[in-house]
C-alpha cells in the first residue's frame, strides 16, 4: 500500500481564547492521604538519570542540573545494571569534604565511584507496598531513613530479575503537597559544614 494514500492529515482548529500549559506528569497537587504512586517518578514513563562511575563529581552535578534532578543512578556505558547511586548531597555536601580531609587530594579529582552509595547498600521499597500506601507513608519512610530519596523495585515477570520501577523524591513530594519537607538536618553553608567537621576532631 502506498503510504501517501494511507496517511491522512489530522484536522486542525484555531487555539481557544484560553490556552494553558499542562503541568508535567506526576506534579499534580496531593494530600497526605493521596495514593503514594501519585508522587512516584515512574521509570516506565520517564527515563532515569544515569552517570558513569568514572565521571567527576562536577560532571555528575552538571548532569543533575541539566536533568532537573538531585539523584543519578550509576551504571557503566551501555549497561542497565545499577552499580550504585549518587545524590546532590554526595557531590556538594559534607561527604566530599570529609573524603578530602581523611584521604587528601582535590575536589576536582574526585569521581562518582569514590562517593556513590553502592548497590548493596541501597534500600528498596517493593512496588506492591507502594500501591497500597499513601503519600504520608512515603514521607514517614523518608524521615525515618533520613533521606531525600527512596527507590522502588518490581520483579520482571519474564526474567524474574529485580528492576527499578520508580523513585520518590522529598523535593517533588514537597512541591505536590505545597508544604516543606525536611528529612534530615542540613548544614546551610560551606562554613557550617567545615565547622561541623572541625568539632568532630
Amino acid at each position: 500500500m502506498n503510504d501517501e494514500k494511507r496517511h491522512k492529515p489530522l484536522s486542525c482548529r484555531m487555539a481557544a481564547a484560553e490556552l494553558v500549559i499542562q503541568p508535567p506528569w506526576g506534579y499534580s497537587r496531593v494530600t497526605a492521604s493521596s495514593p503514594a504512586v501519585e508522587v512516584m517518578t515512574d521509570l516506565s514513563l520517564i527515563g532515569a538519570g544515569t552517570v558513569r562511575p568514572s565521571a567527576t563529581l562536577n560532571e555528575a552535578t552538571q548532569t543533575m542540573i541539566a536533568r532537573g534532578v538531585r539523584l543519578l543512578l550509576v551504571t557503566e556505558k551501555e549497561d542497565d545494571r545499577v552499580l550504585g547511586l549518587i545524590t546532590a548531597r554526595d557531590t556538594k555536601g559534607e561527604r566530599p569534604i570529609r573524603w578530602i580531609k581523611e584521604r587528601g587530594g582535590r575536589y576536582e579529582d574526585l569521581q562518582v565511584r569514590d562517593l556513590m552509595i553502592p548497590r548493596e547498600s541501597i534500600e528498596i521499597i517493593d512496588i506492591g507496598d507502594v500501591l497500597r500506601a499513601e503519600v504520608g507513608d512515603v514521607v514517614a519512610t523518608l524521615k525515618a531513613c533520613g533521606r531525600q530519596h527512596a527507590l522502588v523495585s518490581e520483579k520482571d515477570p519474564e526474567s524474574g530479575a529485580t528492576r527499578l520501577r520508580g523513585i520518590f523524591s522529598a523535593t517533588q513530594i514537597s512541591r505536590q503537597l505545597g508544604l516543606p519537607i525536611q528529612t534530615f538536618d542540613v548544614a546551610r553553608t560551606f562554613a557550617d559544614i567545615q565547622a561541623a567537621i572541625v568539632r568532630e576532631y
